[in-house]
């Protein structure tokens, strides 16, 4: 590659990172889609898993309840009897996600003066006057029980609606600096408001698609600072005055002078971590009918007082016609008053979800680092090379965020990183494709009849493993014999001899390249192989072990077929036999011979105690023996020590095993086997 095409590839893939990091800090709308797309995908993937117990439960206003008890709105005195019942049974909260806003049209009072000016009801209109209201008697029922009802945040409503039962301690800048904002607010009718415990903001602030995916858990209203309906009743439920509010300046959070925004919110033992704007990530879990109790049967009373007892009870319309309806990441249509619930619940079971205020910081260098070290390595080393990082990079990023999401619940964006790394590898790719190509078809067939597919991929992707010379590693090699060859090709023509010899290694071979060893060579009526090389596989002896016990399978097959042919045609078959020598040791494993043509082999002692050990078959009365050190390596395998054997060209005897199977063998019971036959002490060579 020329000093001019590297200089135009390092101008694009510039031109191409500055335009990714600069798209990513302007984070237009399109980008903001991929990343909380992303995001859902794993909500979708692993939704957090409900408490089995369901410690808030939705007292809905439902279908059933609307055929059992009339059509909406209800009398505030049907009201009073669902909140004075749920306080009864024992509940730690009743949170209604209901706007009481007007005076209830069938009080006394309105009841009278609905009646006109007929003087002949005016003893009765004067008699339903001096009735308490029934909001009045809605009122009298919140009176000592743990109540919250709700406040929104809309510009038409009021600008002053009083300020939140709930105090706020502040550690750093100004929350309401950070938080939603509204003008204005509607509230409930002041006597209720006066009457509840509590009051929460139920906004919700979805995003541009109509998708909830984070509940504001402060917002201000009319300057007035409220928490969110959850909030809320959780602060109630925990008898608790203050919210704490952790912000940039206060104790322990960093900002460098900035003012960053919330870092968190304390109720009572429970700390939530927010974003800067106070807004929790929501994490719902699948909705689950065991959540919900219709209301009809709070007032009928056919209600299980277990299932309120000391749970957090939350009020709300669940049928489709009273439009209460969100969409989240997990279903299209889930009712509000749920999205309320299992944001409590994922407040009392901690399991949060946190975009990092670092996070963006982070995807930015991830772009930059590993874009450049594409673009670097495209004009290096190769299109390939270049791809195998990026992709690798890719990979990298996805599963680093899942895990983060996995198991710590932070949020990073896979989706923007991911698709920059791509736009730099095809930006500056192009010129060299057809090169990185050739590489890759010079890979596979320089290899492709030496090792099993597997291993060619692997060599594909990392042909830096590719070493002229050797390198020193761990192998287990494997030598393959026939007997009695001389015999066999004796009474056979050539042409005959041939087909008979790639009809014995023909299945021979694809059980070795099936358990992933590497041929070596074939030396007339043997061959030679080994594993792990050249790629690392730490199960080498075992599957070395198991291939040689199938191969002898492959040979007693081999054996049935060809007497099956004798007898048909009245001839005479002399089975065939095979030994099998198995070691393992370190040897030199790399390109043997020169430049121009060369063969990749191992060599060193190893090797020859291999072929030693296959000679040693013939003596030792087994069809596979194998070293000690292999015996270690596949100790739970059914070996039987032979004893040992003075090997030829060597002084120091060698202790031998034979391989009888492989560890299923160990688990049945045996029968008693013939001993090993062992000649002496030393079983001598040939």
């Amino acid at each position: 590659m020329t000093t001019r095409a590297m200089s135009i590839e390092t101008i694009v893939a510039s031109l191409l990172m500055l335009f990714c990091v600069a798209l990513r800090i302007a984070d237009p709308a399109a980008v903001a889609r991929l990343r909380t797309s992303a995001f859902d995908s794993f909500v979708q993937a692993l939704p957090r898993v409900a408490d089995s117990t369901f410690p808030v439960r939705v007292v809905a206003i439902d279908e059933a309840s609307l055929a059992a008890i009339g059509q909406w709105p209800w009398p505030r005195t049907r009201l009073a009897e669902l909140a004075r019942t749920l306080a009864n049974a024992g509940a730690r909260s009743v949170t209604f996600d209901i706007m009481l806003v007007e005076p209830d049209r069938l009080s006394p009072g309105e009841l009278a003066h609905s009646l006109g000016s007929d003087e002949s009801l005016r003893p009765l209109m004067s008699e339903l006057a001096k009735l308490p209201s029934n909001d009045t008697r809605l009122a009298a029922a919140f009176g000592g029980a743990p109540v919250i009802l709700g406040v929104v945040g809309d510009a038409s409503g009021l600008r002053d609606i009083g300020k939140s039962p709930a105090s706020f301690s502040f550690a750093g800048d100004d929350p309401l600096r950070f938080v939603p904002a509204f003008e204005a607010g509607i509230t409930n009718l002041a006597e209720l408001s006066r009457a509840a415990t509590g009051i929460g903001a139920v906004n919700w602030l979805p995003t541009e698609d109509q998708i909830v995916r984070r509940a504001p858990l402060l917002v201000s209203i009319a300057g007035q600072l409220y928490p969110s309906l959850a909030l809320e009743t959780l602060r109630v439920a925990e008898t608790q005055s203050t919210i704490f509010v952790k912000s940039s300046g206060g104790s322990g959070v960093s900002a460098f002078g900035q003012s960053t925004g919330i870092e968190s919110l304390r109720v009572g033992s429970a700390i939530v971590p927010t974003d800067a704007q106070g807004e929790m990530w929501l994490r719902p879990a699948p909705s689950d009918p065991r959540r919900t109790i219709s209301a009809h049967r709070i007032l009928d009373g056919s209600f299980d007082r277990a299932d309120i007892s000391g749970r957090y009870i939350m009020i709300g319309a669940t049928a489709a016609g009273l439009l209460d309806l969100r969409a989240t990441a997990l279903s299209p249509s889930v009712p509000g008053v749920e999205i309320h619930a299992q944001a409590l619940e994922q407040i009392l079971a901690a399991d949060y979800l946190l975009r990092p205020a670092y996070a963006t910081g982070l995807e930015i260098i991830f772009i930059v680092l590993f874009g450049g070290w594409v673009a670097w390595l495209i004009g290096r080393s190769g299109a390939l090379r270049a791809a195998i990082v990026g992709a690798s990079a890719i990979v990298a990023v996805i599963a680093v965020s899942w895990f983060a999401y996995a198991r710590a619940g932070l949020l990073f964006d896979p989706v923007y990183p991911a698709l920059s790394l791509a736009v730099l590898y095809l930006g500056t790719s192009l010129t060299t494709y057809v090169r990185s190509e050739a590489d890759r078809a010079r890979i596979r067939s320089a290899f492709s009849h030496y090792l099993a597919p597997s291993l060619v991929a692997d060599l594909v992707r990392n042909h830096d493993k590719l070493k002229l010379g050797g390198e020193t590693r761990t192998v287990t090699l494997l030598f393959a014999d026939v007997r009695g060859f001389s015999r066999i090709s004796e009474r056979m023509a050539a042409e005959d001899l041939i087909r008979f010899v790639n009809r014995l290694f023909t299945p021979l071979t694809e059980t070795i390249l099936r358990n992933g060893g590497t041929i070596d060579k074939f030396m007339g009526d043997a061959v030679m192989a080994f594993w792990n090389a050249p790629t690392d596989d730490p199960d080498h002896a075992r599957k070395a072990c198991r291939t040689a016990l199938q191969m002898l399978d492959d040979v007693a097959q081999l054996n049935a077929d060809l007497m099956a042919e004798a007898e048909t045609l009245g001839a005479v078959h002399e089975p065939i036999r095979i030994g099998i020598g198995i070691n393992t040791g370190a040897c030199v494993v790399g390109n043997v011979g020169s430049p121009e043509r060369f063969d990749y082999s191992v060599l060193g002692d190893v090797v020859n105690v291999a072929a030693r050990f296959e000679e040693a078959t013939k003596t030792a009365g087994a069809d596979i023996i194998i070293g000690e050190a292999t015996a270690v390596a596949v100790a739970e395998f059914d070996i039987q020590d032979a004893g040992t054997v003075t090997l030829r060209s060597k002084d120091r005897p060698e202790k031998i095993f034979a391989l009888l199977g492989d560890e299923s063998s160990v688990r049945i019971c045996k029968i008693a086997r013939e001993p090993i036959n062992q000649r002496g002490s030393d079983i001598p060579s040939e």
